[in-house]
């Protein structure tokens, strides 16, 4: 335990040096968007796009892996609404509620921090995580969250809003583009390379650093009160009982033959146990959900999860 934490304390300490820069001061406020342009359009794609040249096509088109944690994200997305949507908990809260409780920091957080404890190889199944988390588990959520006829556009503008956001993100391009290049084994010109890693190699440290800065300015952002059992059960759910699932699908998975190795589904089990994704909380302010109960949710999660997936990295490894 005393080696995993060795390994993964830096990690968590960038996200505690960026919540502290903006909590203090240090990071004005106005500065954190242009920390989360550089990472989400720069840093990150070349990252994700040098993971997806190097890794086989067939790893990053894996149908069993695709398929186990799917069928995970999605019964973690209706078991939590379902859990949730009462009372002063609508459709929209209850939605986004069940987004951070199935979709981990794998892109800010995941890909660097599992490469470092597990090596190159993992990347190709988060990379898979990451397609599916953004094309149907975000976009299943926006769906659900139209349900009550919260905000002043149905279901199929919420869609439509989302498709949008997603083909003007960078990342699956680049995943993309990085999957291309595998299949094709092609090579970028030497300085052009060597552009892409300089920003890859930035990805990593600023986007945890950005993670803790986001966390602070939500937190300094809240005014309204949120129960505490409104985000705490939440939080312990993205913690503990997603990764618990994924491990239960995925051993299901093998024991009846499905070509799923061990090796991709502990992959799978210690991106599920990571904490919620950060940009969660933007999306629930863009669709008028209660982005307070949110940011708790987040910030519990990623508090928690320094000891929490240390330990399942520790039993998993």
């Amino acid at each position: 335990m005393l080696s995993v934490l060795l390994i993964t304390f830096p990690f968590f300490a960038l996200v505690l040096c960026g919540y502290l820069a903006a909590r203090r001061g240090v990071l004005p406020q106005p500065a954190i968007p242009g920390l989360n342009a550089f990472v989400l359009y720069f840093a990150l794609p070349c990252m994700l796009y040098r993971f997806g040249a190097s890794t086989p096509i067939g790893q990053l088109l894996d149908p069993a892996v695709a398929g186990v944690y799917m069928l995970c994200a999605l019964a973690m997305v209706f078991a939590t609404v379902a859990l949730t949507r009462k009372g002063h908990i609508g459709w929209n809260d209850a939605a986004f509620g069940a987004l951070v409780a199935a979709f981990p920091n794998t892109g800010f957080m995941g890909v660097p921090l599992l490469v470092a404890l597990l090596g190159a190889q993992s990347a190709g199944p988060a990379i898979v995580t990451i397609v599916v988390d953004m094309v149907v588990t975000s976009s299943l959520c926006i769906a659900l969250s139209r349900l009550d006829g919260a905000g002043t556009h149905g279901v199929g503008v919420a869609l439509k809003s989302a498709f949008k956001g997603m083909a003007t993100n960078p990342m699956p391009w680049s995943i993309a583009l990085g999957a291309l290049a595998s299949a094709l084994h092609f090579q970028l010109p030497g300085p052009v390379d060597k552009t892409i890693a300089m920003l890859a190699d930035a990805a990593s440290p600023v986007a945890l650093f950005t993670i803790g800065a986001v966390l602070a300015r939500s937190q300094m952002n809240q005014h309204e009160q949120v129960a505490v059992r409104d985000y705490v059960p939440v939080a312990l759910a993205k913690l503990l009982v997603h990764p618990l699932l994924v491990w239960g699908a995925g051993t299901a998975a093998i024991a009846v033959g499905v070509p799923l190795t061990p090796f991709a589904l502990t992959v799978l089990v210690l991106l599920a146990a990571l904490p919620s994704a950060s940009n969660v909380s933007l999306l629930a302010e863009k669709f008028g959900a209660n982005n307070g109960r949110v940011a708790r949710i987040i910030l519990v999660s990623t508090a928690l999860a320094f000891l929490s997936f240390s330990a399942a990295v520790a039993l998993l490894t």
